[in-house]
């Protein structure tokens, strides 16, 4: 299997506004690749300049072995996109919008559209501007999928959805890979990228951080420390030799003490936390 994506040394600059700086990851075929990062770490950025939808000042990206900047119309044939946020005309019906959504790629969808719309359980005689955020995003996802893409771009593709259409979206997606497609999912919710991902990539303050398959990113020894000394409580991320921290801690007036394994978040909180003071060596 071959890369879908590839971008190398991408940097995008907005001025005074970060962007993103010397980003380079590749995604291979078959993949649910995890982008991951909190708000603001530039992952919908590198997501538009993906999609050919800003432009970039320097590095190349290409999708199915082409370049973005060249053949974008062509590449986006075989791509289904969500933005994190989506916005539809508000007086149109569901049914409507999605047979829009198709012509315009001038292809019959209407097959795959009734699954979607069954499994996702979407009233397509409703309007738009009579829909919860939740419904919203569920005809987003229809519009993405209905022409079975080689390529699926979600941005923040679960927030607004209940667990169980959380979890019938990623059934979804899981067979369409099966079928052959790939997926690129940007999220912040770590329990999606340790559940759904074999590949992440860790985005921070417009730069990466790590690429790695997600197995290895949650390996961890690291052990989480909570202690109570001199009276006052204690807590982190304890990354070291464990035997020599529990000689140092016998020299201590030490009342209290729990060492456990870290919940997935605190594994990856270390890659972005702004008080790095709670991690230590």
């Amino acid at each position: 299997m071959g890369n879908v994506i590839e971008i190398q040394n991408l940097t995008k600059n907005y001025g005074k506004h970060r962007g993103v700086s010397d980003v380079s990851f590749q995604v291979r075929e078959g993949d649910i690749f995890g982008f991951l990062g909190p708000n603001g770490a530039g992952k919908s950025t590198t997501i538009r300049a993906m999609l050919g939808l800003i432009q970039f000042q320097e590095g190349s990206i290409h999708i199915f072995g082409k370049d973005i900047r060249k053949n974008r119309e062509l590449i986006m044939r075989d791509i289904g996109y969500m933005p994190s946020e989506t916005m539809f005309y508000p007086t149109m019906k569901v049914k409507d919008l999605i047979r829009m959504a198709a012509d315009v790629r001038k292809k019959d969808c209407s097959k795959e559209a009734q699954k979607l719309c069954e499994r996702l359980q979407v009233d397509v005689n409703k309007r738009i501007c009579d829909l919860s955020l939740g419904n919203r995003k569920k005809a987003g996802i229809i519009i993405a999928m209905q022409h079975r893409p080689r390529l699926f771009v979600f941005d923040e593709p679960t927030s607004g959805l209940d667990p169980l259409m959380q979890t019938e979206f990623f059934k979804l997606i899981q067979e369409y890979v099966k079928e052959g497609a790939t997926c690129l999912l940007s999220t912040h919710v770590l329990s999606e990228i340790k559940r759904y991902c074999q590949n992440a990539a860790i985005m921070k303050e417009g730069t990466l951080q790590r690429v790695d398959s997600v197995e290895h990113l949650t390996r961890s020894n690291a052990k989480k420390i909570q202690l109570v000394r001199d009276g006052k409580q204690e807590h982190y991320i304890y990354k070291g030799d464990l035997k020599k921290l529990l000689q140092e801690l016998a020299q201590e007036n030490i009342t209290d003490l729990l060492i456990e394994e870290p919940s997935l978040d605190e594994i990856f909180l270390h890659y972005y936390q702004e008080n790095e003071a709670l991690t230590k060596e």
